[in-house]
């Protein structure tokens, strides 16, 4: 569900008619509803109630400050993958015992901002990775809480570009191998070994890989345990999917997945760690186009819009569907069309869709992308010289400008000559 409905004849986003923001702000933009990614939130609280939890919204989903803001005034901590992710989150005013450091690169700076700065845990994807933290915690007199991610060798029956969870995957240490680098762990200096970490991968439509790897996640909590390890805390990862149409697509919901949960690993006394992103941030979120051109080709028909694969890059390096909508509501029964919905971009891979029965657009008209909040403005560039497009929130009839976007002088004035040009 999200805030995004036709009230009249028009698109709102809650309270607020589409085409008045774009008035405002000019086209292209994203636009982000309060009260979805409140609810999303929300069910996962309700999923998850009377399991001791933490809820840390994995932002590199949508890592605007408004947004943190907004989810952390909720309850949530922030599950972050670099520096300057962990600098948004205490920006946003997160507290670093909220903040969970994930990643495979985790560099010598970013491990000593996080332990100054304050942590909740780390969690430590390598051997060598884990050997580097113990010497930086101990040359700060620190001590690194740690879960150790396990690769459980399970299919996530996902995009391959975000599986996470195969042996061939590059995240995590071989659940195989688990037993004996945890108890490296335990011997290192400036080490606090805390749990588990686990994440096979984002947009999972069926619950069953879930299961799998947490069922391997039981058995290894077990198993560490009779071995005297403390494990006293699960990270599940996150990854539930998202309907990205609205017809024949139905992930599972929160609901379910906190029943698994419980039946998987509830028995354990451990306190659950989730790092939901997309599911909180996806329906969220809409990127509002306007058409520039209707092109007739040699056997379709392109839309060519003032968006392109530089504000929403998912369709070119994914293949992925948006439902596109147009922002004023088509009569019942109106005529379709076929078109080829491009942008401007000088690649063929700006494509965002093919042969998409459409109602019929012209010069002008807006258009929306629907379920963009998660993963669209932050994998946006300036390809092209292309500026970042405008972020904006609404909250009831309220909208507010979240990152303006930049003016072309802005652009340039940040490239610096040098002194002999």
């Amino acid at each position: 569900m999200d805030h995004f409905l036709y009230r009249d004849g028009a698109l709102h986003a809650e309270d607020v008619p589409v085409s008045e923001i774009a008035a405002a702000v000019g086209t292209p933009f994203y636009v982000y509803s309060t009260a979805t990614l409140t609810r999303h939130f929300q069910l996962f609280q309700d999923a998850l109630s009377g399991l001791d939890h933490t809820i840390c919204f994995a932002m590199k989903s949508l890592s605007n400050q408004a947004v943190l803001k907004t989810l952390a005034d909720l309850g949530a901590g922030m599950d972050v993958v670099s520096g300057g992710e962990y600098a948004r989150a205490v920006a946003a005013g997160v507290p670093g015992d909220r903040i969970v450091f994930s990643g495979v690169g985790k560099t010598r700076e970013e491990m000593t901002q996080a332990l100054q700065g304050g942590i909740r845990q780390f969690n430590v994807e390598s051997e060598p990775e884990m050997e580097t933290l113990s010497a930086v915690a101990t040359e700060l007199g620190r001590t690194a809480p740690i879960t150790i991610r396990v690769n459980p060798d399970v299919d996530a029956k996902t995009h391959a570009k975000i599986a996470t969870g195969k042996s061939e995957n590059k995240f995590g240490i071989p659940i195989s191998r688990a037993r004996e680098v945890y108890a490296r762990a335990a011997a290192l200096p400036g080490l606090e070994v805390v749990g588990i970490d686990v994440h096979i991968g984002s947009q999972l439509t069926d619950i069953e890989p879930f299961r799998t790897a947490f069922t391997k996640v039981a058995d290894l909590t077990r198993a560490l345990r009779a071995e005297g390890h403390d494990i006293r805390r699960l990270d599940l990862g996150g990854g539930l999917g998202i309907p990205y149409t609205r017809v024949n697509e139905a992930p599972p919901l929160p609901f379910d997945y906190g029943a698994m949960i419980r039946e998987t690993v509830g028995d354990l006394g451990c306190e659950i760690e989730i790092e939901p992103g997309r599911l909180i941030s996806g329906n969220a979120g809409l990127l509002v186009s306007r058409v520039i051109y209707v092109k007739s080709g040699e056997d379709r028909e392109f839309l060519i819009l003032d968006g392109a694969m530089n504000d929403l890059l998912r369709p070119a390096m994914y293949d992925a569907h948006h439902d596109i909508v147009p922002v004023v509501e088509p009569a019942p029964g109106a005529d379709t069309s076929a078109y080829d919905v491009v942008g401007p971009v000088c690649e063929s891979g700006d494509t965002f869709a093919k042969g998409r029965h459409l109602p019929q657009l012209g010069a002008g008209d807006l258009v929306a992308f629907r379920s963009a909040g998660a993963y669209g403005a932050v994998m946006a560039s300036e390809y092209n010289t292309r500026p970042l497009i405008p972020e904006v929130l609404v909250k009831g009839d309220q909208f507010a400008v979240i990152r303006p976007r930049p003016t072309f002088d802005e652009i340039i004035a940040r490239d610096k000559l040098p002194e002999w040009l």
